[in-house]
C-alpha cells in the first residue's frame, strides 16, 4: 500500500514544476507517475486528464486528488493535492514578494521570456508522448481536427470539443455495439 508521505512528497515532486500551467507538467507527471511509480499507465493517465481537463480546478490539483483517492481514498486524495499544491504556494509566495520589485529588469523579463519557451518545449513533449500511447482510428483523427479547428481557428473554448467528442465517441461506441449486435 501506498504511503500518505509517499503520496505527498510525489506530487510535491510534480508540483515544483509546474510553471506555466497545469500542461506544463503533464511530461513531469506522466515520468513521476507511470515510469517512476507504475501507479497508474498511459491509457489510463490520458483518461484522467481528459477528466481532471473537464471538472472546474486546475489540472494538476485534479490529477493528484483522483490518483490519491485511487490509491488510498480520501486522506490519499488530501495528501496528493497538498503535496501539488505546497511548492506552487511556496514558490508564488516568493516570487510575488520579490518580483514587484525587480519586474522592470530586463533579466528579469528575459528570464520569464526564456521560461514560457522552455514551458512550450515540455508541452510539445507530453503531446507527443500521449499521442503515441492514444488509440488511433480515423474517428479519433476527425474528432481531433474537428477539436484543433474549433480552438485553434475558431477561436472556441475549449469547451466545446470536450463536448463534441464526447457526444462524437458515444454516437460512434452506440452504432458500434449496435453493428457488432446484427453481426452475432
Amino acid at each position: 500500500m501506498v504511503s500518505l508521505w509517499e503520496l505527498f512528497t510525489a506530487f510535491a515532486a510534480v508540483g515544483t514544476m509546474m510553471f506555466g500551467g497545469g500542461y506544463s507538467m503533464l511530461p513531469v507527471l506522466r515520468r513521476e507517475i507511470v515510469e517512476k511509480r507504475a501507479w497508474s499507465n498511459d491509457e489510463e493517465l490520458l483518461d484522467i486528464f481528459a477528466v481532471a481537463q473537464c471538472t472546474p480546478g486546475v489540472i494538476a490539483v485534479n490529477t493528484a486528488t483522483y490518483i490519491g483517492y485511487k490509491k488510498r481514498g480520501i486522506s490519499g486524495a488530501a495528501a496528493a493535492t497538498v503535496g501539488v499544491i505546497t511548492p506552487s504556494i511556496i514558490i508564488i509566495l516568493i516570487i510575488a514578494s520579490m518580483l514587484t520589485n525587480f519586474a522592470e529588469i530586463a533579466a528579469v523579463q528575459n528570464a520569464l521570456a526564456g521560461i514560457r519557451v522552455a514551458v512550450c518545449v515540455l508541452v510539445l513533449q507530453a503531446v507527443v508522448k500521449l499521442y503515441s500511447a492514444c488509440r488511433k482510428s480515423v474517428v479519433s483523427l476527425l474528432i481531433f481536427a474537428a477539436g484543433f479547428v474549433m480552438v485553434g481557428v475558431l477561436g472556441l473554448s475549449p469547451v466545446w470539443p470536450v463536448l463534441f467528442a464526447a457526444g462524437v465517441g458515444l454516437g460512434w461506441g452506440f452504432f458500434r455495439r449496435k453493428g457488432d449486435e446484427r453481426d452475432a
